[in-house]
């Protein structure tokens, strides 16, 4: 009885030995293929930034006033009017290694600054919509929320207030509910991030 243990036991240090060798090589090659890549980038010479999808912020259409005593608010109202004087693109899911591949190693600063911008808008959005929302304001909140996700916002909540909002909230009928949140989708599914999956989830439930 002790034999077959002990043989079973040897192909299984073998095979354990031949899954961590074969692991171990997979993950020197995505490594080597990294730096490899890396190099290549750090060596890209500038580029022009003028076909970057650009996001213009539409000041003149934002409901800005309707809660002046909220604080939060107001910092929100600060930081979109700040950012509307500044250059603002998403670009979520796309790594350093590849921006400086696109556009050239010395743009990287740049870029980096021009996506924190749009982290920080869509932040603000999201938190002013929310601010809105809680205060009654439907149908202002809809319309932060939805410039937020004409941007291609992955944050998850804002698409969920906006399907609340589309389902009981804005007195729509159940044809243009339908409507509006299955326009949702296309962007959701769209969108070159994490949780791209939970939110085309989250829009398919509300549909």
């Amino acid at each position: 009885m002790r034999l077959p243990f002990f043989t079973s036991f040897i192909i299984f240090v073998v095979l354990t030995n031949i899954f961590i060798f074969r692991s171990n090589k997979r993950d020197q090659k995505k490594e080597d293929d990294f730096w490899s890549k890396e190099l290549e980038a750090n060596s890209t010479r500038r580029k022009s930034l003028d076909n970057l999808s650009y996001i213009k912020i539409p000041v003149d259409k934002l409901p800005f006033g309707k809660l002046p005593d909220n604080d939060e608010v107001l910092a929100c109202e600060k930081v979109v009017r700040t950012l509307s004087e500044r250059k603002v693109v998403n670009l979520t899911g796309i790594t350093n290694t590849e921006l400086k591949l696109e556009y050239g190693a010395p743009n990287i600063t740049e870029l980096t600054t021009y996506d924190q911008n749009y982290t920080q808008l869509v932040t603000s959005l999201q938190k002013w919509g929310k601010e809105l929302y809680d205060a009654g304001l439907y149908e202002d909140a809809a319309k932060v929320l939805e410039f937020s996700v004409s941007t291609r916002t992955d944050v998850t909540a804002t698409y969920r207030l906006l399907c609340d909002m589309y389902t009981s909230k804005l007195g729509l009928s159940l044809d243009a509910s339908k409507q509006k949140k299955e326009a949702l989708l296309p962007v959701a599914e769209s969108l070159n991030s994490l949780s791209k999956g939970q939110i085309v989830e989250l829009i398919n439930s509300a549909v």
